[in-house]
C-alpha cells in the first residue's frame, strides 16, 4: 500500500504521515509543488528521527506520477470531505494508492474528474467540524485500509 500526498502545504503534516508510513512499512509518495522545502526542520521534527527511514518517492506533477506508476483505476482511492462513499466502504487491495490533497483546498478537480466513484470521506458526527487535520485523517484512513492485515 502507498500513501500519496498531492501538493502538501504543511511540513508538520507531511512529517507525521511519513512517520506513520515508517511504522507501517508503507511508501510515501509526494507530488510537487510543495508549500515547503522537504529539507525543512519542521518535516524532520514531525517525523522525529524516523524521517531517514521513510521510503520516499517524489514526482513533479500528478501526470508524471501517473506516467511513471501507471496505477490501475481500482488501485486509486481518493479522500475528500465530500466524497460520496465512506472510508469504511471499500475493500482496499494491498497495492492500493491512498491519495490525499492539499490541506487548504483538497485535490484538484482535474485529478478527481471521472473518479467520482473512487472518492471517499471520513465520517464525522459533529456538525461543528468540517474536516480533520490532514495527518490525523490520513492516519485514520491508513489504519482502516490495513484492517485485517494485522496479526498482532
Amino acid at each position: 500500500m502507498k500513501i500519496v500526498l498531492v501538493t502538501p502545504e504543511i511540513p508538520g503534516n507531511t512529517g507525521t504521515i511519513g512517520r506513520t508510513c515508517v511504522a507501517l512499512d508503507l511508501e510515501l509518495i509526494l507530488i510537487r509543488p510543495y508549500g515547503f522545502s522537504i529539507d525543512e526542520k519542521a518535516v524532520r521534527r514531525a517525523g522525529l528521527d524516523y524521517w531517514q527511514h521513510v521510503r520516499l518517492s517524489e514526482y513533479d506533477s500528478w501526470q508524471a506520477f501517473l506516467e511513471a506508476r501507471a496505477p490501475a483505476r481500482e488501485q486509486l482511492f481518493f479522500f475528500e470531505d465530500d466524497g460520496a462513499g465512506s472510508v469504511y466502504d471499500p475493500d482496499y487491495p494491498p497495492d492500493a494508492y491512498l491519495v490525499f490533497g492539499r490541506e487548504t483546498k483538497g485535490l484538484q478537480p482535474e485529478i478527481l474528474h471521472g473518479m467520482e466513484d473512487r472518492i471517499f470521506h471520513l465520517p464525522m458526527r459533529s456538525p461543528h467540524i468540517r474536516s480533520l487535520n490532514l495527518a490525523n485523517a490520513a492516519t485514520a484512513v491508513i489504519y482502516q485500509a490495513l484492517r485485517g492485515q494485522f496479526t498482532g
